[in-house]
């Protein structure tokens, strides 16, 4: 079964970092790029970040750069994002996603999603 789950979300104040990860449960994506889209309220799905298959190219929104990384420990099948330097407006639920499309707006599969909340 396709499985990607999302974990280390939660409730921070600005300023302060978290690690989101999501494990690929069947390491059926090894070979494909993963990312991070996030919605928030009343929102549509933003592409966050991306990273190729071997992991040597990663993409990020404008939003996010310089703030966020994000990697891949394809031993372990778990993708990372690391966040840091939280703004309110990075409240969303965050979603990982693989096999992405080119343009990055949008992928064929799908986590659960993890909810970020920051205070101001």
């Amino acid at each position: 079964q396709v499985q990607l789950v999302e974990s280390g979300g939660g409730l921070v104040q600005a300023g302060a970092s978290l690690r989101l990860s999501c494990a690929d449960s069947g390491r059926t994506f090894s070979s494909v790029a993963m990312g991070w889209f996030r919605q928030a309220p009343g929102k549509e799905r933003d592409f966050v970040a991306a990273i190729s298959s071997s992991g040597g190219t990663t993409y990020y929104a404008d939003s996010v750069r310089f703030r966020f990384t994000i990697s891949r420990d394809k031993a372990r099948g778990t993708v990372y994002l690391q966040m840091g330097s939280l703004k309110p407006e990075d409240t969303a639920i965050y979603y990982c996603a693989a096999d992405l499309r080119p343009d990055r707006t949008g992928a064929h599969y799908w986590g659960q999603g993890t909810q970020v909340a920051v205070s101001s």
